[in-house]
């Protein structure tokens, strides 16, 4: 096989065309074979092939950067840079679903938000002009999807302004970035795809007049001088040229040989340029490519021959909500939703289809979402913008400033909150409850089953003066998890009998870990240990009735799957000080760190986030407060 014989970019240097072509094909039933058995972004990385190699023999990579946005397309690069062992990918000291630096000096950006790579590209480029870096080339990989987020365009003003710069843009367009791309510049995009009439004009009048004695040279030189105008007039890409940036395309995709020779051209150009590939997501693999929701642009484990699920899971999160979603659209016509360019990841196909002219695709611009929503609010309708925990975060200005300090009804649902494991770094929800703490009048739920996430969207959706925010876990929903009572807006989840007068522990869960609570509890119960479990729910603003609660025990634990440091731990710690309520508190969460790849259990592990973990210290502060622990370890809990 020719895919075995590369162990770095510079041996696709002595293939010939043929080889390449079958280098392509070998590429891809590779890529079937691997991630049909692991999972992960099988899609993108099929339509990417033939541009992977043309980028890596046109560019000199590492000295070159080449640059991927958002990363989820990059396994071709890896295995052109000598990363072809794909059996552990993005399991636990396997290979990242993303770019990483950790396994390569060709991996650049690590940060799978997208949007971004056209910022590093320009820091990038300027670096190579300020440190006299003439033979440094930048070359930047951006879907038509993750053009429509607004860092694409504040980039692109910024790298049109500097004329003799040079930096290599390479759109990769296939019309898609989960679903199908949507907005103006999609339209646009399209329009391009199906004009090539300029570029066979110009090519044939050149030859022409190229061949006139005398005045063809000078006519032709004039000609080409008006190129703007013609253009606008035989193929409308001037949007880009309006920019001033040097614009080649379109370019099939899937043409190596025409690939190479606009990426040479673009490279020696001394400025800024676009180069438009126009490429197929899923190309090569039948059941992707018929796959109209989103041609595999994710996957989990699949039989490589039909494309089928292996096993199929119970309920999902996401599933309860798309579910619930659209029973609330049929009772309440002010319901609208809205997605961030991921409409069948959040939930909200089901309502799209039931409910088309209620919902809003923003494409990739979770600021623009957010303030839209608030407009809708406004103007009374009730917004549910459903997007992933970790990609709220960029939204946070307009939460605060547009949503909440205008007093919008607007409802937030987050999915993949907590710790979600195998994406890696940037995909952990782990910020959302710190964050969303410090907006004024914000309300945030955290449901803990399935009855829980139907019962608080509706609560949610209720509230017509404020933010709210409902967030929940990736993959399988729990059981149910009963109340045996309630004090105040929470829900006791386990209490000690009614003869312990003081019991020792609050546990105040948050979620889903509602059944590791339950777990701690009886491992603290057969050391002796009294302990009432209870769910707040609403985990902001902090129920008045905690307080007066946690004083009636020695000992107040929180435990969330969300950063500690200004989580619902700390929220709670300050709520208690603030009714003067003086009890030892232990803050149980995720350490504020990123977190590499593996399985939620792993890392749920790895940073102690179990039963037994929490359990073997909570033993350990209540047998410091009997006097039964000085410098010996707590007893071990099984």
């Amino acid at each position: 096989m020719l895919l075995t014989r590369i162990k770095g970019p510079r041996d696709l240097d002595r293939l010939s065309q043929e080889e390449l072509d079958q280098l392509a094909a070998e590429i891809r039933s590779f890529l079937v074979d691997a991630v049909s058995k692991t999972g992960g972004h099988l899609g993108p990385n099929l339509g990417v092939v033939e541009l992977t190699i043309a980028l890596h023999r046109v560019f000199d990579s590492p000295k070159d950067k080449v640059l991927f946005d958002t990363g989820h397309q990059a396994y071709v690069h890896k295995l052109l840079t000598g990363r072809q062992d794909f059996a552990g990918l993005r399991s636990k000291g396997g290979l990242s679903g993303y770019p990483s630096r950790a396994e390569s000096d060709h991996d650049v950006i690590e940060n799978s938000h997208a949007s971004t790579v056209l910022g590093w590209a320009d820091g990038l480029a300027k670096a190579n002009e300020v440190l006299g870096r003439e033979d440094h080339h930048v070359a930047a990989v951006i879907g038509d999807g993750a053009l429509t987020g607004g860092m694409a365009w504040e980039a692109l003003n910024n790298i049109a302004a500097a004329k003799d710069r040079p930096l290599v843009i390479v759109v990769n367009d296939n019309e898609r970035s989960y679903g199908p791309t949507i907005g103006g510049l999609a339209n646009h995009l399209a329009t391009l795809r199906t004009t090539d009439g300029y570029e066979r004009f110009l090519a044939r009048g050149k030859e022409i007049l190229e061949r006139t004695p005398v005045v063809g040279k000078p006519l032709f030189e004039t000609l080409h001088g008006a190129k703007k105008g013609l253009k606008d007039f035989i193929a409308p890409q001037g949007m880009f040229e309006d920019l001033g940036l040097k614009y080649i395309g379109p370019i099939d995709g899937h043409d190596i040989e025409a690939l190479e020779s606009a990426l040479q051209r673009a490279k020696r150009f001394s400025g800024p340029v676009i180069v438009h590939c126009l490429t197929q997501k899923g190309r090569g693999y039948e059941p992707a490519v018929q796959d109209e929701a989103d041609r595999f642009h994710a996957v989990g484990v699949i039989h490589p021959d039909t494309g089928l699920p292996v096993s199929t899971d119970a309920a999902s999160w996401t599933s309860v909500f798309a579910d619930e979603m659209v029973k609330l659209g049929k009772e309440r016509k002010d319901i609208v939703a809205i997605t961030a360019a991921m409409l069948q990841p959040v939930g909200l196909k089901k309502f799209a289809d039931a409910f088309p002219d209620r919902i809003y695709d923003v494409g990739i611009a979770e600021q623009h979402g957010a303030t839209s929503a608030a407009g809708l609010a406004t103007g009374g309708a009730h917004p549910v913008f459903a997007v992933y925990a970790t990609f709220l975060n960029r939204a946070f200005d307009q939460v605060l400033m547009d949503v909440a300090l205008h007093k919008c009804g607007v409802t937030f649902v987050l999915d993949r909150a907590g710790v979600t494991g195998t994406d890696g770094a940037s995909h952990n929800g782990m910020w959302d409850m710190s964050i969303m703490q410090v907006v004024p009048g914000l309300r945030l739920a955290a449901p803990r089953d399935a009855e829980q996430l139907r019962a608080q969207l509706r609560e949610a959706v209720e509230v017509k003066d404020a933010p709210t925010v409902v967030r929940y876990s990736k993959g399988v929903v729990g059981p149910a998890v009963p109340a045996v009572g309630r004090i105040g807006g929470m829900d006791v989840l386990r209490a000690p009998g009614a003869d312990v007068t003081r019991p020792d522990v609050l546990l105040v869960s948050v979620g889903a870990l509602a059944p590791m609570c339950l777990e701690i509890a009886d491992l603290l119960d057969k050391q002796g240990i009294t302990t009432t479990v209870v769910d707040p729910r609403w985990v902001k603003p902090v129920d008045e009735a905690l307080a007066p609660l946690a004083d009636r025990h020695r000992v107040v634990v929180t435990v969330e799957d969300n950063g500690r440091t200004g989580g619902v731990g700390s929220a709670v710690s300050q709520a208690l000080r603030d009714a003067g309520v003086d009890v030892p508190l232990r803050d149980f969460g995720i350490p504020q760190r990123f977190l590499d790849h593996a399985s939620r259990k792993e890392v749920m592990a790895e940073i102690g986030l179990t039963a037994p973990d929490i359990a073997r210290q909570v033993t350990g502060l209540v047998a410091k407060l009997d006097g039964r622990y000085d410098s010996e370890p707590a007893a071990a809990v099984d």
